[in-house]
């Protein structure tokens, strides 16, 4: 397009009389100049895709390494899982989540670490890294907290710090729960009621516990047949909407009770994004777990 209006302007200055003169080689200089602007513009604009496009990749990866898909059943219970990030342009951030069959049971994480970009995504990965071996290894759900403790001793600088809930489903149905500093899972029973498991006593975040408190308590439910567990991160229920009001989880279990679980957390996750009137403001990890 440049080479067609330059030759362009050469012919309209030869007919009109200009070429040669001061007019008409101001008109030659600034359809050139214009051109190769333009043209400069158009390679800057070219290489930056190329890179979004191989930071995107890069992502993509990340995100299948870091968060890789979750069994859409494991042992009778149905799982589905929701990750939103607060950063635009990524999938993965501080939140993270795994679901694992061990030999005694369903075994479950979700937690969030503290800060955002790639050094969450870093610590992120410590944790679930850890956990994936634990889960697997360790006899109880106790011994699956320490490897944590040890490994956010020896992987997290001295001001990082990570909340975690652990929940371990049995055959029967029977819940244990070890709670670092994270919101309570949301338990919603076949009839509709709903209520939080809440741990007998608080506990610091993992990287903090040395620091007073001991470990947290082991803590126990039930889920009977119909009932189901939502394992959540504070980017949900802190979720606020333009009046500066938090999302009110409890009010919202009738959205989880579709027939299909992954129906159910989809409609809960645009929920929230329709509570906030726009993108989330931290990342947002869910994790539903339903007995048949």
């Amino acid at each position: 397009m440049g080479l067609v209006a330059l030759g362009l302007s050469v012919l309209l200055s030869l007919y009109d009389n200009l070429f040669g003169t001061a007019r008409g080689v101001t008109a030659l200089v600034a359809v050139l100049g214009t051109s190769v602007a333009s043209l400069v513009a158009t390679r800057l604009r070219q290489r930056q895709q190329r890179e979004l496009v191989r930071a995107r990749t890069v992502a993509e990866v990340a995100q299948q390494v870091l968060l890789p898909k979750v069994p859409g059943t494991l042992n009778g219970l149905q799982i589905a899982v929701s990750y939103s990030s607060a950063t635009r342009d990524t999938q993965i951030g501080g939140d993270f989540y795994e679901a694992v069959h061990s030999p005694v049971g369903v075994r479950a994480v979700v937690g969030d670490v503290q800060g955002k970009g790639l050094n969450a995504v870093e610590r992120a990965a410590v944790v679930l890294g850890a956990y994936r071996v634990a889960a697997y290894d360790e006899a109880t759900l106790a011994d699956v907290g320490s490897c944590l403790e040890r490994a956010a001793g020896r992987r997290l600088s001295d001001e990082a710090f990570a909340t975690v809930i652990l929940a371990e489903v049995s055959d029967n149905g029977g819940v244990t729960l070890i709670n670092y500093g994270h919101p309570p899972p949301l338990i919603v029973r076949s009839d509709g009621t709903a209520s939080f498991a809440e741990p007998t006593e608080p506990a610091l975040p993992l990287g903090l516990t040395e620091f007073g408190g001991g470990r947290p308590p082991v803590y126990r439910a039930a889920l009977d047949p119909g009932d189901q567990m939502l394992l959540y991160t504070d980017g949900t229920t802190e979720a606020r909407n333009r009046a500066g009001e938090f999302y009110p989880l409890a009010e919202r279990t009738h959205l989880l009770r579709a027939l299909d679980a992954h129906a159910a957390l989809e409609g809960l996750r645009s929920d929230v994004v329709a509570h906030t009137g726009g993108p989330l403001a931290d990342d947002a990890a869910l994790l539903l777990l339903r007995r048949r």
